[in-house]
C-alpha cells in the first residue's frame, strides 16, 4: 500500500514516515521543506520525495497513492497569526484541496491532521461531540477544513479527522515550541522555565510517536470505524495544568523547579476525553509525559538538539524567511532599476 503524507518533512510528519517504513508501507513525502531535510535524510533513499506545496502540486502522483495522510499546515497559533490569510489559504483551502483531489483521483483513505486546539476555552471533559470555540486564525482554519473534508466521504472515499493533543518528544525535525519540549528547553538552558499565566489552564497532551501510531491505526482499520468520524488523539490522564506540567518536568530531568511568570492569562484552557479512540481502535499511549521530557532532555545533553537552532521555533523562523525573502526581493527590484 502506498502512502502519501503531506507535511512529511515536519515535526510529527518525519516520525510518521518512519513508521509507516517500519510497518511496511510505501511512502511518498511532499513538503516544501522550509525546515531543511535533515529530518529525512536517513530515510531518504527508502521513500520518494516530492517537494513542492498543497496548494500547487500536480495530482497525478494521487493516481498511484492508496492513502493520503494530511498534515501540511502553518503550524501553531502564533504562526498563523503572522499572516491570517495565508493561515487560511494553506491550512484550510489548500487541505481541502488535497481531499477533494484524493477523491477524484481513486484514493480509498484520507485522514486529516487536526488539532484539539478547536475546543479553545471550556470547562469539562469535551468528547468529539462537544461544541467547538475556536480562538486563533490556526483553529479556526481547522474548523473549516474538518466540515467541509467530511462532507466528501462516500462509501468509496473514507475521511477520518485526527483532532491530537499537544504534541511532546524528541525528533529531528525539532520544535520548542511546543510546551513540554520547550519547558525542557527552558531547564536545560537557563535552570528555570517561563510560564504564562495564571498556570490554572488545562492542556492535553500526546507523544510524537503516540500520534504517529494512530494514523496508522485509521489505516488499518476497516471502513465502518473510520468513515465520517473525529478522534480525539491522546489519553485521559495525560490532562494537566500548566503550572502542575512543569513541575512534573522538573522532576522528570532532575532539575529544581524555578520559574517565572510572563503575559497575561493564556485564552485556552480544555481537557478532553479520549475514550472513543481507545474504545473504537485500540489505541493506548505508550509514551508518558515523564519519558518524553527525559527524552527530550538527554537528546540536547548528548549534542543531538542545538538548544540555539532557529528552525526549532516555528514562528521565528517563519519570520526569518518572510524577511529573507524580502530582501531578496528588494535586491532583485534594486538591479532591475540599476
Amino acid at each position: 500500500m502506498r502512502v502519501l503524507v503531506t507535511g512529511g518533512g515536519g515535526y510529527i510528519g518525519s516520525i510518521l514516515c518512519r513508521s509507516l517504513l517500519e510497518n511496511g508501507y510505501d511512502v511518498l513525502c511532499l513538503d516544501r521543506f522550509f525546515f531543511g531535510m535533515k529530518p529525512i535524510e536517513e530515510i531518504a533513499d527508502k521513500i520518494e520525495i516530492i517537494k513542492d506545496d498543497i496548494r500547487w502540486f500536480e495530482p497525478e502522483i494521487l493516481r498511484r497513492v492508496d492513502a493520503v495522510f494530511d498534515l501540511a499546515s502553518l503550524s501553531n497559533d502564533p504562526t498563523g497569526e503572522l499572516d491570517p490569510q495565508k493561515t487560511l489559504e494553506i491550512n484550510y483551502k489548500g487541505r481541502v484541496r488535497v481531499a477533494k483531489l484524493s477523491r477524484e483521483y481513486g484514493v480509498k483513505k484520507y485522514v486529516l491532521a487536526s488539532t484539539c486546539s478547536v475546543y479553545g476555552f471550556q470547562d469539562g471533559l469535551l468528547t468529539e461531540e462537544s461544541a467547538l470555540n475556536p480562538l486563533t486564525t490556526y483553529a479556526k482554519a481547522n474548523v473549516l477544513v474538518e466540515k467541509e473534508i467530511l462532507l466528501l466521504a462516500d462509501k468509496s472515499f473514507t475521511v477520518t479527522v485526527l483532532r491530537q493533543a499537544t504534541v511532546y518528544g524528541y525528533s529531528s525535525r525539532m520544535r520548542f515550541d511546543l510546551a513540554i519540549n520547550g519547558m525542557v528547553l527552558g531547564f536545560y538552558k537557563n535552570g528555570k522555565i517561563p510560564i504564562m499565566r495564571d498556570g490554572k489552564q488545562w492542556r492535553p497532551f500526546v507523544h510524537v510517536k503516540d500520534t504517529s501510531n494512530a494514523f496508522i491505526k485509521v489505516l488499518e482499520a476497516e471502513q465502518e470505524l473510520v468513515n465520517r468520524q473525529i478522534f480525539n488523539v491522546g489519553s485521559n490522564d495525560q490532562n494537566i495544568q500548566i503550572f502542575d506540567l512543569a513541575r512534573l518536568v522538573a522532576e522528570s530531568i532532575n532539575m529544581p523547579f524555578n520559574y517565572e511568570w510572563y503575559g497575561s492569562p493564556d485564552k485556552r484552557s480544555y481537557r478532553v476525553n479520549f475514550n472513543k479512540i481507545k474504545e473504537t481502535l485500540n489505541f493506548k499511549a505508550e509514551h508518558t509525559i515523564e519519558e518524553g521530557a527525559k527524552e527530550v532532555f538527554a537528546a540536547l545533553k548528548d549534542g543531538k538538539l542545538n538548544p540555539d537552532d532557529p528552525r526549532t521555533i516555528t514562528v521565528k523562523w517563519y519570520k526569518h524567511l518572510l524577511e529573507a525573502h524580502k530582501l531578496i526581493r528588494e535586491v532583485e527590484m534594486k538591479g532591475l532599476i540599476l
